[in-house]
């Protein structure tokens, strides 16, 4: 548990120890039980009929009134979806860090840095403990929202709606409401593991951990593009 102080107060220290012991299950699990919840309290709590309007809205194509009314009546409701969501949380997230997890076996491959899997996951689970935070955000929020609420609204450390509120049809949307300024955190975190690991400067370290995200925002912004005309 000291781990989980040191890493926002002496993170050196935490990836010091993690380069001879690397661990993962704890950062996972928290991020996996905040998520579980946050999702369970959103579903629980949110109209389900705005719900299904909002998200027939949302789908960004011009729909007749009976295909509307098709679409919704296959829908699940809130609350299923809801269970469906945390039911998905862990499985997504062990996903993600796993693939990261090779990313960085093969980066260290690439730049001569010996970097097990299971190194590769404690980075990966460690530098992205602070996308908890985001969601322990979205909790709150949920926790004290009407039930005409909007999900993305609820994220207040993403571009959307923290910086900008963008139309529900905007091309940019999904691209502004997944980027989450605590990802710069994760990011330093990521470099920092990586440059201590290595024995490089920070100019390796950067490069390593901004690579994955340059590649998945800049398609975002690329699909954003090609919509947008």
């Amino acid at each position: 548990m000291a781990h989980l102080i040191d890493l926002f107060l002496q993170p050196s220290k935490v990836f010091e120890e993690q380069k001879e012991k690397p661990t993962f299950l704890l950062p996972l699990l928290i991020a996996a039980v905040l998520g579980i919840v946050m999702t369970l309290t959103y579903f629980m709590r949110v109209d389900s009929g705005w719900f299904l309007d909002h998200t027939v809205a949302s789908s960004g194509t011009e729909l007749s009134s009976a295909e509307v009314a098709q679409m919704k009546a296959v829908m699940p409701s809130a609350r299923v979806m809801g269970y469906i969501g945390a039911a998905t949380v862990p499985i997504t997230l062990a996903l993600i860090s796993a693939l990261l997890a090779v990313y960085f076996m093969l980066a260290g491959k690439v730049a001569g840095t010996a970097t097990s899997f299971k190194h590769g996951l404690s980075l990966a689970a460690w530098s992205g403990l602070p996308a908890a935070l985001g969601s322990i955000v979205v909790l709150i929020g949920a926790m004290t929202m009407s039930p005409q609420t909007s999900l993305e609204s609820l994220m207040l450390t993403n571009l959307d709606p923290l910086f900008i509120q963008l139309p529900i049809d905007s091309p940019w949307g999904p691209l502004a409401q997944s980027f989450s300024l605590l990802n710069i955190w994760t990011w330093f975190l990521a470099a920092l593991g990586w440059k201590i690991w290595s024995r490089t400067g920070w100019g390796q370290a950067i490069v390593v951990s901004l690579l994955p995200y340059l590649v998945i925002y800049g398609g975002m912004a690329a699909f954003a593009m090609v919509r947008g005309g």
